[in-house]
């Protein structure tokens, strides 16, 4: 089968176009033919080094497709069914294996690309605010990162779920558009983050704050979190660690909690499926929508790397692998 193949880890060299063995599906796993697959900003860090151990190898970490072959002991999935799935061992390729708990059905209407533009920013936007966060009606939201796929998903599901009032955090002003198109009352640059926000709250502050960017930006976010409030970290894409004091945590009733989709897909993969009906209805009814979806085909992955890497794309980026 044809892979993008990262041998060593480095820059978007190590990024090689190759054919390899086609995988083989163990007991409680199903084998996938890939139809489009995610590049995820994870896939990045992977790729240079600075998450997992050894070599990078087939990267993605998820995908759409066909079923094209079920292991011993799988119940409920048929060869030809068509599913959204989080994969074992990268989706940059033709085929993929996925164990067979974290394989969803995806109605026929879904568009391929949206398709596959779902499953990571979809499951983990309602973990983070139905689960995690508990968000709850009326409450305001910040969150971080608000043009990016996930952050696209945060803004539409927390409308949905019963915000009061959505703030969004942006790099540039001109990324704000589609935040407010989608959803959000307000999006704000980092200049002065805790100042914007007392401001546009009328001095409460914000109930529930979803970061993916960890760091000073964490810290910041941490003084302009109400009475009661839960700042939730799922990232660092900053690349730096954030420090709360604990002194700032226990009198105010504030909550520092940390959540993990990859950690919730290798121990807890009932937790994903036990939501997977409701998410997947959001996007099948268009709750959740991915406008700018920019894909690039299989060969491409580089250039999918070099455009996410260069931080001015708002919204999702996949690789179209067969049609």
């Amino acid at each position: 089968m044809r892979a993008i193949v990262a041998a060593s880890t480095g820059g978007l060299d190590v990024l090689e176009y190759k054919k390899v063995t086609v995988p083989e599906p163990s007991a409680g796993e199903v084998r996938i033919r890939v139809l489009k697959a995610s590049v995820h900003f994870a896939d990045i860090k992977k790729r240079k080094g600075m998450k997992g151990a050894g070599n990078p190898g087939i990267l993605g970490l998820d995908a759409v497709g066909i079923i094209d072959k079920v292991g011993q002991d799988v119940k409920g999935i048929q060869v030809g069914e068509r599913v959204i799935a989080f994969v074992k061992e990268g989706s940059y390729a033709e085929y993929a294996i996925a164990n067979a708990m974290l394989v969803y059905p995806v109605a026929d209407q879904v568009d391929t690309a949206v398709a596959a533009a779902c499953p990571v920013p979809s499951f983990l936007s309602f973990m983070l605010l139905e689960r995690v966060g508990r968000l709850g009606n009326g409450e305001t939201v910040l969150i971080h990162a608000a043009s990016g796929g996930t952050g696209l998903t945060l803004v539409q599901l927390a409308r949905k779920l019963g915000a009061g009032k959505i703030i969004g955090t942006v790099s540039t002003d001109h990324k704000a558009d589609l935040p407010l198109k989608l959803g959000a009352d307000h999006c704000i640059t980092y200049d002065n983050l805790s100042e914007s926000v007392q401001s546009l709250t009328d001095g409460a502050g914000a109930d529930l704050i979803l970061d993916s960017l960890a760091g000073s930006v964490m810290e910041e976010s941490f003084t302009c979190l109400a009475p009661y409030g839960r700042l939730v970290n799922y990232g660092n894409a900053s690349g730096a660690a954030g420090s709360i004091k604990t002194s700032d945590v226990h009198a105010s009733c504030r909550s520092l909690l940390g959540y993990s989709l990859g950690t919730t897909r290798k121990k807890r993969p009932e937790d994903l499926k036990h939501i997977a009906e409701q998410v997947i209805s959001f996007v099948e009814m268009g709750d959740i929508t991915f406008p700018s979806i920019q894909e690039f085909k299989l060969e491409d992955a580089s250039k999918a790397h070099q455009l996410m890497e260069s931080r001015t794309h708002a919204g999702k980026i996949i690789l179209r692998i067969a049609d």
